[in-house]
């Protein structure tokens, strides 16, 4: 829970040594060793944990994200199987479908995938009772409260540290962009620490003296590191919901580095769609929710482009970087303020543990499979792409 996969995986090893045949033991060492890059001897543990329970619907889904399958090795049939038992509740369901959904997708059985993407979807927001109205609202509470005027008039901050912040909608490019800053040799990555969150709430608990953005900065800069680092060294944190708190987090860390990544807006969305969040991201099962909020970012980053100094906050964009890595690459790295160093073009060499939906992808070099992959599904996808073409223009949509 802490991020220190390296040193967990031991202990994960240790405990399946000594309880053999418990699936949840099984599954706690294979989801580590995916996070730190050993995905052959990932998939060899989940077999071994669906040996024992050929039910176990988490293994299932890790397995199937360990690598592209292909047609003559794949999991489907005996997923299927599982599915069509109707013996799992309904959490292992949803599981099951955005499992076989990436094995399809990957085999290129595109009526497949979207069947079991939709399936996931609906069955998903049933259990968890989705309401777009309170995440839209937010943002626009945010836009309004946290202007210029108001930046100007707060108290000053930590000024000494500067972390940088990478922000933005799930799967789409963030980790990409986290490990290509974090490869740089002086910088490390706490991954998506939640650290800031965390002490705003903390800091506004009545009756807590912490809420001044000095204090605010220092304490997020404590929790977030968790001494796993040297004191002078800086980090990537890579909290996707950090984009509501940009300006916040300029008034509590006036020299931190802000970059919110921006993708395409179909693809964007089809991503987010047939991603399972475990517990994050509510609005991301409906086609019109999911346009809905990705409309309210998009206001939230013209809102922080305007409002943030060109020094703090930088925008970029998933397309641009796989078009033109070195490019993109330096123009982060200079706005991060460090030298150049070759190394953040191998970024995908990097030993460094990911907990993100991204582990493995990130493990490959840039590649451009992953654009234009909504047009397999535009006649199923018409009610997110009409929803969004109310705001947007055509050619974004294209």
């Amino acid at each position: 829970m802490l991020g220190l996969h390296k040193r967990a995986q031991p202990l994960f090893l240790r405990a399946v040594e000594q309880r053999t045949g418990v699936p949840q033991y099984l599954f706690n060492l294979p989801a580590s060793e995916r996070m730190t890059g050993a995905l052959a001897e990932a998939e060899a543990h989940c077999d071994t944990a669906l040996a024992v329970d050929p039910t176990y619907s988490l293994a299932h889904y890790l397995r199937s994200d360990l690598r592209i399958q292909t047609t003559e090795r794949n999991h489907i049939a005996e997923m299927e199987a599982v599915i069509a038992e109707k013996k799992l509740p309904p959490p292992s369901r949803v599981l099951l479908h955005f499992a076989l959904a990436k094995e399809y997708e990957d085999l290129g059985l595109h009526d497949h995938t979207f069947q079991h993407v939709d399936a996931g979807c609906t069955l998903q927001r049933s259990l968890i009772g989705a309401n777009r109205a309170d995440s839209v609202a937010e943002i626009d509470r945010v836009i309004a409260s946290h202007t210029k005027s108001w930046i100007a008039s707060a108290p000053a901050g930590l000024v000494d540290p500067a972390p940088i912040f990478v922000v933005g909608l799930p799967r789409t490019g963030t980790t990409l962009v986290e490990r290509i800053v974090a490869s740089h040799p002086t910088m490390s990555s706490v991954g998506e620490s939640g650290a800031f969150a965390a002490e705003l709430a903390r800091a506004t608990v009545p009756g807590n003296s912490g809420a001044d953005p000095a204090s605010l900065g220092r304490n997020y800069m404590e929790a977030a590191s968790l001494s796993r680092l040297p004191s002078e060294e800086r980090f990537v944190d890579k909290t996707l919901e950090n984009y509501l708190y940009c300006g916040l987090i300029h008034v509590a860390l006036p020299r931190a580095k802000i970059i919110l990544v921006q993708r395409s807006p179909m693809d964007a969305c089809w991503a987010m769609y047939k991603a399972h969040f475990a517990g994050k991201f509510a609005f991301s099962y409906h086609q019109e929710e999911l346009a809905d909020h990705y409309l309210a970012y998009r206001r939230l980053a013209a809102h922080w482009k305007a409002t943030l100094p060109a020094h703090s906050f930088l925008e970029v964009r998933y397309e641009d970087i796989v078009r033109d890595q070195e490019a993109e690459s330096r123009r982060m790295i200079d706005f991060a303020g460090l030298p150049w160093d070759d190394e953040v073009l191998r970024f995908h060499d990097s030993k460094a543990p990911s907990a993100t939906a991204s582990a493995v992808q990130v493990r490959r070099p840039v590649y451009a499979s992953s654009i234009g992959k909504w047009r397999h599904h535009a006649d199923a996808l018409a009610p997110l792409r009409a929803r969004l073409s109310r705001v947007l223009p055509e050619q974004e949509l294209s």
